[in-house]
């Protein structure tokens, strides 16, 4: 399945990797989690134990990105690099 097909599917979790002063300063997706990157591999349980398709994404694409290898290394199975926020957020 494509992120296209996920997204259009409506049945994802929005993890959102910036820091929150990005978040304050830059915007956000309304319904998307904020976990930082630096605090992904201490929440991963939290993520892993998601029951439906995961899309990551940060400002441009590259902390989100190193989010889901490391996250696929750990065991997820259904997640996206959902790339960066504007865009993610126009598509949706």
């Amino acid at each position: 399945m494509s992120l296209v097909d996920v997204l259009q599917s409506g049945n994802y979790a929005l993890i959102d990797v910036r820091e929150p002063m990005e978040l304050e300063m830059d915007g956000n997706i309304e319904g998307a989690t904020n976990i930082p990157l630096g605090e992904v591999e201490d929440r991963k349980e939290e993520i892993l134990s998601i029951e439906k398709p995961v899309v990551l994404f940060c400002r441009s694409g590259n902390r989100s990105g190193k989010a889901l290898e490391y996250l696929n290394s750990q065991g997820l199975k259904d997640g996206y690099n959902g790339g960066g926020w504007a865009d993610l957020k126009a598509s949706l």
